[in-house]
């Protein structure tokens, strides 16, 4: 099962042992790796085992403290193992806003994203998601720009539309703001620091982790609560064959 990690703080804020203990989980995720920071514009992602990586051990030894970040360890269920299907995915939609995304899951409903199969520079059902993401962004943008509320109100029902039937652990950022969510119970968590908050999919360490809402998009700006929607009833069950698939990961 891949991982999640973000941060959102209004102060930089020194994340590297989070990271250590976050990226040490690529034992159980070993089929590629992201890490993008907002504050030095850092990004690398790489199609193997994060532990394996001298480039980011290197990265991980002299990383400067951040006011935003987003990390994602990968076990490939949907596609190969090439760098193009490393998370973060990142487009800048018809404004020139630059958004990115990681994501924890997999999409059973194509209705919506098949014809994505053609254009997309990997072959993962989530980078198939962003694509039309950014789409559905680019429609509203056309009629006119949009405020942050609206920036908010497009996510939150994009996700909402998407979440029943799939498995939508996601973090969108957009440059200023942060839009995190879950669908599966046990699989988000977060800590609030002193100048922020960070989430990971996993506790990092013992102290002051709660579980994030279930079915709740929310929104966080310099580490701050902005918006939050209506919970709602997309929640993922897992069948028999999804818990089989984890505990032969020994997840």
């Amino acid at each position: 099962m891949c991982e999640l990690f973000g941060l959102s703080a209004y102060r930089k804020t020194d994340i590297k042992e989070y990271l250590k203990e976050f990226f040490s989980h690529s034992d159980k995720n070993p089929h590629g790796f992201g890490l993008m920071t907002g504050d030095d514009k850092g990004l690398i992602k790489e199609p193997c085992k994060a532990s394996d990586s001298k480039p980011l051990e290197e990265i991980l030894e002299k990383i400067s403290p951040q006011r935003s970040a987003v990390a994602h360890i990968r076990y490939a269920t949907v596609g190969m193992v090439t760098a193009q299907n490393c998370h973060p995915f990142i487009l800048k939609d018809a404004s020139g806003r630059e958004w990115s995304m990681i994501h924890n899951g997999t999409i059973y409903s194509v209705r919506d994203t098949i014809k994505y199969t053609y254009r997309q520079t990997g072959d993962t059902d989530s980078e198939r998601l962003f694509l039309n993401f950014i789409d559905v962004m680019n429609s509203h943008l056309e009629k006119s720009e949009l405020c942050e509320r609206e920036r908010f109100d497009i996510v939150n029902d994009f996700i909402v539309e998407n979440a029943p039937r799939n498995k939508l652990n996601i973090i969108f950022f957009d440059g200023e703001t942060m839009y995190v969510h879950k669908n599966l119970r046990n699989t988000l968590s977060f800590k609030r620091l002193e100048n922020g908050i960070v989430f990971s999919t996993f506790p990092l360490d013992d102290n002051g982790w709660e579980q994030f809402p279930m079915t709740q998009v929310i929104a966080y700006k310099q580490g701050k609560e902005v918006f939050r929607g209506k919970p709602h009833k997309g929640e993922f069950i897992p069948t028999l064959e999804y818990i089989t698939a984890l505990d032969a990961m020994h997840i």
